[in-house]
């Protein structure tokens, strides 16, 4: 064994950025000797080995993690000096290369091999215009962008441009609930507010009942002398538009099958501007069809006709009506008509929807178009009316302006129908574009409707054909009119559903059945309805002032039952009425 002694220290320039370690008094002869003529400390240092010998324990082995202090048991053996025993850098090992540690990971380490020089000028190259700097800022902006995005940006975007919709894929929704605007409507910088839209832009949609949520198709005959039978797969949604077709086709014995749709009990609204954009089916060369976009009571349930005995079309408050007591040649006609039984006139405790006996209800009818041709020039016009009872002497209403005004004489005039048994018809008829019939073109009708049982001289309602004002009535039109003694009519102050039909009856206008052509359909692209700002329970069937829901409830054999068409039929009684009876 070679004898050990303690090899000078390269110079601090060699090695001027390792600490020294102190000398401890019992470290002479602590180290084993290097074979010098093999390897010398400037081959070492020449090397760029500092590191390597911080390492091995030749540099700085006083103390520290890399310190050289063998035991005496250790003495004089072949042992390592370094803690990594890849590296022993004895003398043993005859060329630098086999001295070299590639798996020692302080080689290369800044940390534990510092060059203050270049530390220093590093420290002092610091500039707010460093490409290097920015590039850091940089990416450290887009990823907080990014995890902002996908964390909150995302949900919001997703939530705003997905339509949420049932599971039929009917309606966009409000988060657990329908909701009552349909995403794809348009903005028209309309004054009013959009309360309630669809516009049929979901193809395949059915309404069967339970199918949607706003529309249900009806399964009956409707008691209008109808040619058809009403039935739900008639009704549609295709290209963009609801579609109602009529099929020459037998079924419960009548050899036509076509549709009727409804909002009833679903959506209703009291007051408001609806708009709808249509195109009529058939021809005006071939009259006979009779397609209806029309608003109702909700107490009243189209085609079920034991819910619209006694009720349909009153829109009357007053308790003086059809005294029939009083002989009268000019009461003939009202008396015919059948008794308010939801007047205002209701004994106390009688069966009434309410909010009290001493208001009066009933089911009002706006018809925002049915359409006929004028077999005198075979063009289309649509009628729009208000359906009321109780009626005038011989039906004449006071039309004169400014309680009735008519825009354009030269396209709009007073419909020749005033009425029937069951009710007054306050009716004009405005000529149509033919251009605008089975699905080749569209125009949009409607009615703005406004009434306030606070103030109720300030009702009207205005209808509109074609984009364009057509005709209007105001309470004047329904003045009380002492020759049958009956007070104003209202302005309706029930919530109103919506309807579409394509129906045929001879008691609307005969068929010409060697021009009309089957099947036949007519489309809706959009139903809209606008409502003043800041009304308060004007959407829905069951208003406070004006409750539906319960008695509906209380009476749902009538109501859910087409082919109960007496109130009777249903098992039910009409409530006393202090005019006819002693309450």
């Amino acid at each position: 064994m070679q004898s050990q002694q303690r090899r000078p220290p390269p110079s601090a320039q060699d090695y001027y950025a390792v600490p020294q370690s102190p000398q401890a008094p019992n470290m002479q002869n602590s180290h084993p000797s290097y074979n010098t003529s093999e390897t010398s400390w400037k081959d070492i240092l020449t090397q760029g080995a500092i590191a390597q010998g911080v390492a091995s324990g030749v540099i700085g082995a006083g103390y520290g993690p890399y310190s050289y202090n063998p035991t005496s048991v250790r003495e004089g053996a072949f042992n390592n000096g370094s803690r990594f025993s890849c590296c022993p850098l004895r003398g043993i090992i005859g060329n630098m290369e086999a001295r070299k540690c590639p798996a020692d990971p302080d080689l290369d380490d800044a940390l534990h091999n510092p060059d203050p020089a270049h530390d220093a000028a590093l420290d002092n190259s610091f500039t707010l215009c460093s490409a290097r700097g920015w590039a850091n800022v940089g990416t450290l902006f887009v990823l907080v962008v990014g995890l902002i995005t996908l964390f909150a940006g995302y949900p919001i975007i997703h939530y705003f441009t997905t339509n949420r919709i049932n599971v039929t894929g009917q309606v966009p929704s409000l988060p657990g609930l329908p909701s009552l605007i349909d995403a794809d409507t348009p903005s028209d910088g309309n004054t009013y507010q959009l309360v309630f839209s669809d516009e049929f832009n979901t193809d395949g949609r059915t309404f069967w009942p339970g199918d949607d949520p706003f529309w249900e198709a009806e399964n009956l005959h409707y008691c209008a002398g109808d040619l058809e039978w009403y039935y739900p797969s008639a009704v549609t949604t295709q290209n963009g538009k609801l579609t109602i077709t009529m099929t020459e086709q037998p079924m419960n014995n009548l050899n036509f099958v076509s549709g009727m749709v409804t909002s009833w009990n679903k959506f209703c609204f009291t007051t408001g501007y609806i708009e709808v954009s249509m195109s009529m089916p058939g021809s005006p060369l071939a009259p006979g069809l009779w397609p209806g976009a029309w608003t109702m009571g909700n107490l009243g349930r189209a085609g079920y006709g034991g819910t619209t005995e006694g009720t349909w079309p009153y829109s009357y408050t007053a308790c003086d009506c059809r005294n029939a007591s009083e002989p009268n040649s000019k009461l003939v006609l009202l008396q015919q008509l059948p008794v308010n039984v939801l007047s205002s006139c209701t004994c106390p405790g009688g069966d009434h929807p309410g909010p009290s006996v001493s208001v009066g209800r009933g089911v009002p009818e706006i018809d925002i178009l049915e359409t006929q041709v004028d077999v005198s020039v075979f063009k289309g016009q649509v009628s729009q009316s208000f359906q009321t009872a109780p009626y005038n002497y011989m039906y004449q209403f006071n039309n004169a302006s400014p309680a009735t005004t008519i825009n354009d004489t030269a396209i709009t005039q007073l419909n020749t129908y005033v009425g029937g048994l069951y009710q007054q018809a306050l009716s004009a008829v405005t000529y149509i574009d033919s251009n605008n019939y089975a699905g080749q073109g569209y125009a949009t009708y409607g009615f703005e409707w406004w009434s306030n049982p606070s103030n109720r001289p300030s009702g009207y309602i205005t209808w509109y054909s074609e984009s364009a004002q057509t005709w209007k009535i105001t309470p004047n039109s329904i003045e009380a009119d002492s020759t049958v003694q009956i007070s104003d009519r209202l302005i309706p102050e029930e919530p109103m559903y919506i309807v579409f039909n394509l129906g045929m009856a001879p008691s609307f206008q005969e068929q010409d059945f060697m021009h009309l052509q089957f099947p036949t359909t007519m489309y809706v692209d959009y139903v809209r309805v606008y409502q003043r700002e800041g009304l308060q329970n004007a959407i829905g069937c069951d208003p406070p002032g004006h409750p539906t829901a319960s008695y509906i409830n209380a009476h749902l054999n009538a109501y859910t039952n087409p082919n109960v068409t007496t109130w009777a039929q249903g098992g039910y009684q009409f409530p006393s009425n202090s005019l006819v009876d002693t309450c």
